[in-house]
């Protein structure tokens, strides 16, 4: 393996006028297409001075030019650093200092206010379209030569600290991983991949586009996921990737599933699935999802399969060249991980790197889980102190900081709930003096210094925390006391 790119530019010219992306309002691609538009923005990229090793932060909304950008980076040589597109300035600002980007680029009515954060060079995409120069652009020649190792993408995941860490991917990583799904999954040139996910982290960005990339096959692109549009759209697909919300909200679509919808693969990751969900899903529509497992640090790691059975509750057994163990056999515990598709450690932190791999190498996830005779793995909890609301990780640390800065609140706890729609929602207990604001105040600060998807649904006041005897909060008390919060 090389640059990753000269893996898709090989599918892309042996695919040549076959459509790769139909983006509605924004047209149809062809591999071609691919190929030109990539070398464009690599172009724009080359005359603002990026090369091998510089890293290229983005925090963009969803478009098919993000998609032509990725590509170029890979291209370039360059390093690609995903954002998502909730964070705030404040949070951008930590980014970009930790990562040292050689280009930060974001949306043009946040230009401004990124260019005061830092030094570093902001662009948008219409300066990157602006610096393409003429179409068709001038030949840029290959790909920037690439070694297995060499990095490709460093994706943030936070820590319990609330101290966001950049995981380090390498070309043999993502194209390896990419190469094993398409493989499980069946991908071929014939199928449509319906893509309504965020493209700002491993699923939507690594798991979607490259299967449909490495593949030949066609991708029907939307800006985000909506039920209406899903049910439009869903006819014209082979395959479809979602969260447990997506499906939770086409099961609450009474025409769901309409006669003209015939897809041969429904996969569901990000967030444990219910398995009321998968059940009332099989019951409609005569099909089981197929559930897997992955992480940002890794990309997938066990998958149900493509032929056989779909345990629910299950994520099926390691993925084809993973390894998956528990410190003791036979009995649940934090599951440790093996294989090409284990991450390089994370962006200048050795300490956290050493303490995240064992003597003999695997990856310690957090993820508590059990593995079974057969091998299929359960996650039956999380070590690691995380809410995963809407298919993305929200980590307590953080929101408590932000909210124990008030003065007037005493102490913060922050848990998840069970919630239909987000599988969990954030909500915060805390204990807090008379002078203390509203609920909807609260909420309002936080939405000024958090991105959306953390703000907490409800901050409930109570008197102390309940705590062991070691002074511990007891978090466990607090979520039985609120269970059910959210039912409807």
């Amino acid at each position: 393996m090389t640059n990753l790119f000269t893996s898709i530019e090989s599918v892309a010219n042996a695919r040549g006028a076959a459509l790769a992306f139909d983006c509605d309002e924004h047209g149809r691609f062809s591999y071609a297409d691919v190929l030109t538009r990539s070398a464009q923005f690599a172009a724009a990229l080359g005359a603002v001075g990026v090369g091998a090793g510089d890293r290229v932060a983005v925090q963009l909304d969803k478009h098919i030019d993000v998609v032509w950008l990725y590509l170029a980076v890979l291209r370039q040589g360059a390093v690609y650093v995903p954002l998502n597109t909730g964070y705030t300035d404040t949070e951008l600002g930590y980014f970009i200092d930790d990562a040292g980007p050689r280009l930060v680029v974001v949306e043009s009515n946040r230009a401004d206010s990124v260019r005061e954060l830092s030094h570093v060079r902001v662009a948008t995409l219409d300066d990157l379209r602006e610096d393409s120069g003429i179409d068709p652009p001038t030949p840029i020649g290959p790909p920037v030569a690439r070694s297995d190792d060499d990095l490709a993408a460093i994706l943030y995941t936070s820590g319990t600290t609330g101290r966001s860490k950049g995981a380090m991917l390498s070309h043999a990583n993502l194209e390896s991983n990419a190469r094993t799904l398409i493989e499980a999954w069946g991908f071929t040139a014939d199928d449509v991949l319906l893509h309504m996910l965020p493209i700002y982290h491993v699923h939507g960005l690594f798991v979607a586009l490259h299967c449909a990339l490495l593949s030949g096959a066609a991708t029907l692109f939307a800006a985000r996921f909506d039920a209406a549009t899903a049910m439009a759209l869903l006819p014209r697909a082979t395959v479809f990737m979602g969260v447990p919300t997506y499906y939770t909200r086409l099961l609450n679509e009474p025409a769901f599933p309409s006669p003209e919808i015939a897809l041969r693969l429904y996969v569901c990751g990000s967030a444990p699935l219910r398995v009321e969900t998968f059940a009332l899903f099989e019951e409609r529509t005569g099909q089981r999802i197929l559930e897997r497992y992955g992480m940002t640090e890794a990309g997938m790691i066990c998958s149900n399969p493509l032929q056989g059975e779909r345990i629910a509750g299950t994520v099926g057994p390691a993925l084809a060249g993973v390894h998956v163990r528990l410190p003791e056999a036979g009995a649940p515990g934090v599951l440790e991980i093996n294989g090409p598709n284990v991450f390089k450690g994370y962006w200048e932190d050795v300490e956290k790197t050493t303490e995240s791999f064992t003597e003999d190498g695997y990856f310690i996830t957090g993820d508590v889980a059990t593995i079974d005779a057969h091998g299929v793995v359960s996650i039956v909890g999380r070590d690691k102190d995380v809410i995963i609301s809407g298919g993305l990780n929200v980590y307590p640390k953080e929101i408590e900081t932000t909210l124990d800065a008030i003065g007037t609140i005493n102490e913060s706890a922050v848990i998840g709930l069970n919630h239909p729609d987000f599988g969990e929602a954030v909500v915060a207990v805390i204990d807090a003096t008379a002078q203390c604001p509203d609920e909807a105040t609260l909420i309002a600060t936080l939405k000024q210094t958090l991105a959306s998807f953390k703000v907490p649904k409800r901050v409930l006041t109570i008197g102390a925390l309940p705590r062991n005897a070691m002074g511990k909060v007891q978090k466990n008390l607090l979520r039985e006391q609120f269970a059910g919060l959210f039912d409807r």
